[in-house]
């Protein structure tokens, strides 16, 4: 089940990639849709994964330094 999960996430990811190529050379309509809402989830993503990287060092504690 978690198989078919993933390979339906990686359908998607891939076929939002080619959807954001294809929009770059000039295809229909629907085409920049999907690439606008490629490009807006993987900003999505880059953000929420800077957040974590600031919260997580800014937890980090040395505990050598008494």
């Amino acid at each position: 089940m978690i198989g078919a999960v993933l390979i339906g996430i990686l359908a998607l990811v891939v076929g939002g990639c080619v959807c954001v190529v294809w929009a770059d050379r000039g295809g229909p309509a629907w085409t920049r849709t999907v690439a606008s809402a490629t490009i807006g989830a993987g900003r999505l993503v880059r953000g929420y994964q800077k957040a974590q990287r600031r919260v997580s060092s800014g937890n980090n504690t040395n505990s050598g330094d008494a």
